[in-house]
């Protein structure tokens, strides 16, 4: 299933992981700035309802409404990937409910403010904790995995035009088996965790690219569409010509999460 993995500045917190097809009418706007929690707070769910989803929503993101946060139509295993910054591939031994079952989450953090990526994916740590009885140990293995690398002739990106201390912001949508993204105020390390959701394999930032881009994005999802001469390249190529980076395939060490146990979540 493709997703789309975003942050977006006008809202505050938008973790949009959307199902292709999601249009960006469908997220919700707000003008209005926003205070940022302190960069040394370390977030918690004051409160959290927990609920299966509705199977007709069809919107499936992160996001921050007021002082709720709220999660839609997300798996354990998609939790996991986004509270650890990890692919599929990394997260082993999960019942297949994990994997099956969707949730919703509706939670005030107890700290006042829009949380950063950091602190949202602390969150959604502790509350996997907490509510889903998840545990799990880490182990070094050798996966097939995709390293994010400069192509030859350099990157095209462009440094950010954002202020200092705003969030990263990756949104876009889809259209007849294309997808655009928009990417701004983005490390390498926070393109590769997008890229987490895009392909089959961990995506490790082998850059070496420091600091913060604006760059734009356009490829073609559906394999059917690549026979139309006027469809853009797939995304391995799109990510070549347009960003003068590689996906290179390797192999290599990487972190693995090993459930030990999940629950289905306790009550509210």
């Amino acid at each position: 299933m493709q997703v789309l993995l975003g942050l977006r500045t006008t809202v505050g917190l938008i973790v949009a992981l959307a199902l292709a097809g999601t249009p960006a009418s469908a997220w919700p706007q707000d003008p209005q700035p926003v205070k940022m929690m302190s960069a040394d707070a370390h977030p918690v769910f004051e409160v959290a309802a927990v609920k299966h989803s509705d199977p007709n929503s069809g919107i499936h993101r992160f996001h921050m409404e007021g002082r709720h946060f709220k999660i839609e139509y997300q798996t354990v295993k998609r939790l996991m990937m986004f509270a650890y910054g990890v692919n599929k591939g990394q997260i082993v031994g999960e019942p297949e409910w994990a994997n099956s079952e969707w949730f919703d989450v509706d939670g005030v953090p107890d700290v006042e403010g829009e949380p950063s990526m950091k602190q949202a994916q602390e969150m959604v740590r502790r509350l996997l904790t907490d509510r889903f009885g998840l545990r799990f140990h880490r182990e070094q293995r050798d996966m097939a995995i995709y390293a994010l690398i400069v192509a030859k002739g350099g990157s095209k990106l462009k440094k950010t035009q954002s202020a200092p201390n705003s969030l990263p912001d990756q949104s876009g949508g889809n259209n007849s088996g294309v997808r655009r993204m928009k990417f701004t105020n983005n490390s390498m390390e926070e393109f590769a965790l997008g890229m987490q959701f895009m392909v089959d394999r961990p995506v490790v930032d082998k850059t070496g690219l420091p600091g913060k881009w604006d760059f734009d994005l356009v490829w073609t999802y559906d394999d059917t569409r690549l026979t139309d001469p006027d469809a853009p390249p797939g995304l391995f190529t799109a990510v070549q010509e347009q960003l003068g980076l590689r996906l290179d395939a390797v192999k290599a060490p990487v972190d693995v999460l090993v459930v030990d146990t999940v629950e289905r979540p306790s009550a509210n």
